[in-house]
């Protein structure tokens, strides 16, 4: 991963100093570095956050979460739906 990281610096160094080269505006070029910059951080990010959960023996930690829990929509004992008591008080 470092080597990685290494060449994500150096091109977050080095587009930004060709594009000064060739004439690009400086305040282009800030936004540019500051974007690749950005990109670089969260893709860091995600990709040590993969290494994590690879490392991350199967079965164990905590358990995944299923969808979501749906409440009944049908009416209630009282003849009234679950939204219009929310509503209704």
């Amino acid at each position: 991963m470092t080597d990685l990281v290494r060449w994500a610096a150096f091109s977050c160094f080095l587009v930004p100093v060709a594009l000064l080269w060739y004439g690009a505006s400086f305040a282009g070029t800030a936004g540019t570095a500051v974007g690749l910059t950005a990109v670089t951080a969260v893709c860091r990010l995600l990709l040590r956050r993969s290494e994590h959960l690879a490392a991350r023996p199967s079965g164990g930690g905590r358990p995944v979460r299923g969808g979501r829990r749906r409440r009944p929509r049908g009416p209630d004992t009282q003849g009234q739906t679950a939204h219009w008591r929310k509503h209704t008080g």
